[in-house]
């Protein structure tokens, strides 16, 4: 059975979801992608993982670190998999680049090379923003591109965490906006 809940940020409503293993969804309501998460069946109830992420999210918003992370259930192939649990491990307040994922998952498999343009679609995949920190990944160059929530809140998310921005920038076009 699939629970939902909302949380109301400062950047717009959320929706939460969960199972009985753990925090299944964090997406801004309305996000690309984010229709596809929500079961046929479902219930609007409390749970004691989606209670977990709102406080989580309680202090992640005052601008703080939170010193837990709620119990997740991370559903997705083997390479998404991966590339989330990358995620998970950028420390707040940095960045990495799509190719420093690739380069990462290169050397854990002993391969010469994984794409990017792989990574890039497995981060924009992923069914637990903000704790899963798809928004610190960033292009190559510094261009703010990917975030499925849009990129102005991919930018509010990383000055909330007081990110050094110096060196990103929104492009003006392409397909990555």
């Amino acid at each position: 059975m699939q629970y939902i809940d909302y949380y109301n940020s400062e950047l717009g409503k959320i929706l939460l979801t969960a199972d009985d293993v753990g925090l299944t969804g964090l997406w801004f309501v309305g996000q690309k992608y984010f229709e596809s998460a929500l079961e046929s069946e479902y219930k609007e109830v409390r749970t004691a993982v989606l209670d977990d992420a709102k406080t989580w999210l309680d202090i992640y918003f005052r601008g703080k670190e939170p010193d837990f992370i709620p119990e997740l259930h991370m559903m997705g192939s083997k390479f998404r998999l991966v590339v989330w649990e990358i995620l998970k491990k950028i420390p707040y307040g940095k960045t990495i680049t799509y190719d420093e994922i690739a380069n990462i998952i290169a050397e854990q498999k002993d391969i010469v090379k994984i794409s990017a343009q792989a990574v890039g679609g497995a981060v924009g995949h992923n069914k637990i923003s903000i704790i899963v920190p798809c928004h610190r990944v960033v292009g190559k160059k510094g261009s703010l591109t990917g975030y499925a929530g849009g990129l102005q809140r991919k930018v509010e998310l990383l000055q909330l965490e007081k990110a050094n921005l110096e060196r990103l920038f929104i492009p003006k076009k392409g397909t990555a906006l």
